[in-house]
């Protein structure tokens, strides 16, 4: 899939959030990039069979005190040929973007992997 294209996927995942969540992103920035660094792979903890298909990377909204401010946007990255690697089709791309980008939301809100497991949410 083309970068114009995944990307489009991306942004239509991110305005199809529900309002509650839409209206309350703050300061957080959603970029596409290829696959992770070396960096981000190091910083991500992963155990050797996982695959990273995007990351959080700033302070959640429920650690954000009354200092909070005049800071660089947090950054969401989606990594496109990671994600496209573990995918057959299209179709499956498009799924798989949404249940990342929410994933990744969910972190900027605070919710950390422990508790989407524990809800069922990944």
């Amino acid at each position: 899939m083309d970068r114009e294209k995944f990307e489009e996927l991306v942004d239509k995942a991110v305005k199809n959030l529900p309002a509650e969540f839409l209206d309350h992103l703050d300061n957080v920035e959603v970029l596409v990039d290829d696959r992770p660094s070396p960096n981000q792979l190091s910083k991500s903890r992963l155990k050797p069979n996982q695959t990273l298909l995007g990351l959080y990377e700033g302070v959640p909204q429920t650690r954000r005190g009354s200092n909070y401010g005049m800071v660089l946007p947090d950054k969401i990255t989606i990594f496109q040929q990671t994600i496209e690697a573990i995918c057959r089709s299209d179709e499956e791309i498009l799924l798989e973007v949404e249940k990342v980008v929410k994933h990744e939301i969910a972190h900027h809100f605070g919710i950390s992997d422990a508790r989407l497991r524990e809800i069922g949410r990944y």
